[in-house]
């Protein structure tokens, strides 16, 4: 349905004009019963950039554990992937007492799973569904005992990558440009979010991303609105829009309080969209499992 006149006035004239403004580049119509979540990229056009999609992602993918302040997900990785996420935002300190490893961390809470376990889980995902892509940022988190400096995570990285006990490689797409869903199915695509010197994708120079996480949840909120417009309204293919819908206020911040309060506005803003095209780019999230109705606006934007 398009947004009524209350819709505009409450969104900010930007929303309101989704439901006549003309958008090049996006996905042909389909049926929105012709996806599953755990293949639901199968079925578009392998000539669509990525960046004219719609993503549902998770913020701190494997923040599982550790107690109210660090945990982000109740979903595991395995189950994120066959609930139809596809970025992950994957943070990397040194895993203690070994050489080469590197561990999921948020801050210096070590989650209890290793950067292989993560690459072994995308790549058994990916076998079974190999007309998908996962987008993947993989960030040093520097934080804590086990912190690397930029070289040695660098080595780390690169170990993962060409070691032959490891042999990750081939999972990864490693341009440096947004490829097409053709040129990506099957794969990983790399979004450096550390320092070197490498031809690839870059977290601060390939995408357009909204991240305000220490806000007021009204603030948090226009954010979001503001971000989702600019990418409906901004046609070019050559960036990514990410727009973090998590929050980590306070002094002792809770992420699930933060979901609870913050994702029934993204559904409100999207809900009376439900049938206008759109592309929004890589929306990530914290426990998405507590609003999966959001999961499947997202994705069904990809088939309007």
């Amino acid at each position: 349905m398009s947004p009524t006149r209350r819709d505009v006035l409450k969104w900010g004239a930007g929303a309101g004009g989704l439901a006549t403004a003309a958008v090049l580049g996006m996905p042909s119509a389909a049926t929105a019963a012709s996806w599953a979540y755990r293949s639901w990229m199968s079925s578009l056009s392998s000539s669509l950039p990525i960046t004219s999609l719609t993503i549902p992602g998770t913020h701190n993918t494997c923040s599982i554990t550790g107690g109210a302040v660090p945990k982000c997900q109740d979903w595991n990785l395995p189950t994120q992937l066959g609930n139809g996420i596809r970025f992950l935002d994957i943070r990397l300190n040194g895993l203690a007492g070994t050489a080469n490893e590197m561990g999921l961390y948020h801050g210096p809470v070590y989650m209890y799973k290793r950067y292989q376990d993560v690459l072994s889980d995308c790549r058994t995902f990916l076998r079974g569904n190999p007309g998908e892509v996962i987008v993947m940022r993989i960030k040093n988190e520097h934080s804590g005992g086990n912190k690397l400096n930029a070289e040695e995570f660098k080595r780390r990285f690169n170990w993962h990558l060409d070691d032959p006990s490891m042999g990750f490689r081939s999972l990864f797409w490693t341009n440096p440009s947004w490829p097409t869903l053709g040129q990506a199915r099957g794969k990983v695509v790399l979004l450096t979010d550390f320092t070197h010197d490498w031809s690839t994708l870059r977290w601060s120079g390939h995408c357009d991303i909204q991240d305000q996480y220490n806000v007021s949840d009204d603030a948090k909120r226009r954010a979001i609105v503001a971000h989702f417009d600019k990418a409906f309204y901004d046609h070019s293919t050559s960036k990514m829009f990410i727009n973090f819908t998590s929050t980590a206020k306070g002094p002792i911040p809770n992420p699930a309080i933060g979901a609870e309060k913050i994702l029934p506005s993204v559904y409100a803003y999207l809900d009376p969209r439900r049938n206008q095209r759109a592309r929004f780019g890589i929306v990530p999230m914290d426990f998405p499992n507590y609003r999966t109705d959001i999961l499947d606006l997202l994705i069904n934007k990809n088939f309007i």
